[in-house]
């Protein structure tokens, strides 16, 4: 990674200090995408994301949604930062909105090329900001929540939307792909739905089956499903952008 450059970066919003992640490539393509945690907070893993973004010449930005750089150590714990944040869905757009911000102030990014993926928690935040009409070119959910909190007018999402979604993902309830599917051809979104054969929830974390086995969740890495998603995403950003 000697073509990129990290650091730590601290923001606000609505009072609360946020701890995000800035990876910066050095042949830059103009281009800034925010990264969105799992329901852990932003860790190694969602770092190393923003760093593989670099490499590929996005700036990109993991964003704190937790509020002072707070990861958790259990499921229990996760749960509750989690439902905290879904809890306050006006704290989720100031925060998501503030790392939109910050990343758009990069010298790096060029106006109107700026877009968000997410994983898990990440992806019901990058989703979310689809449905209120915020002006992405695009967002990316992997292995995300689908569950709505607000429900788009036809031809309000102006975002495109990419769902990489694991075929076997036994937390995302069947019910809520068709929802969401209906949803977005309701509001005449472009979106594109993928399913990856016999992935579970977390299929592009390394860490996830250890994880599943120990707190006892179906969670497993998916090295194909994983390779597959990422390469899906950079065609979908070469077409964005």
């Amino acid at each position: 990674m000697a073509n990129i450059e990290t650091q730590d970066v601290t923001y606000e919003a609505g009072g609360k200090s946020l701890r995000g992640h800035l990876a910066k490539p050095a042949s830059p393509n103009g281009a800034g995408v925010i990264v969105v945690h799992e329901w852990w907070g932003l860790n190694d893993y969602i770092r190393g994301r923003a760093a593989k973004l670099a490499e590929l010449g996005y700036t990109a930005l993991a964003a704190d949604m937790y509020g002072d750089g707070v990861v958790a150590d259990n499921p229990e714990q996760a749960n509750e930062l989690m439902s905290a944040a879904l809890g306050d869905v006006a704290g989720i757009e100031a925060r998501f909105k503030a790392a939109a911000g910050l990343l758009e102030s990069q010298d790096a990014v060029g106006a109107g090329k700026l877009a968000a993926i997410g994983y898990c928690f990440g992806g019901a935040v990058v989703l979310h900001a689809a449905r209120i009409g915020m002006p992405l070119a695009g967002v990316v959910s992997f292995h995300g929540s689908l569950g709505s909190f607000h429900k788009p007018e036809a031809g309000s999402v102006k975002a495109k939307i990419l769902v990489c979604h694991g075929g076997a993902d036994a937390l995302v309830p069947e019910d809520d792909v068709n929802a969401f599917k209906a949803e977005m051809s309701e509001a005449k979104a472009d979106c594109d739905f993928r399913a990856y054969d016999g992935a579970l929830h977390g299929y592009t974390n390394p860490e996830a089956t250890a994880k599943g086995e120990k707190y006892g969740m179906p969670l497993a890495y998916h090295a194909e499903a994983d390779a597959q998603s990422w390469q899906d995403m950079q065609d979908f950003f070469t077409k964005i952008f």
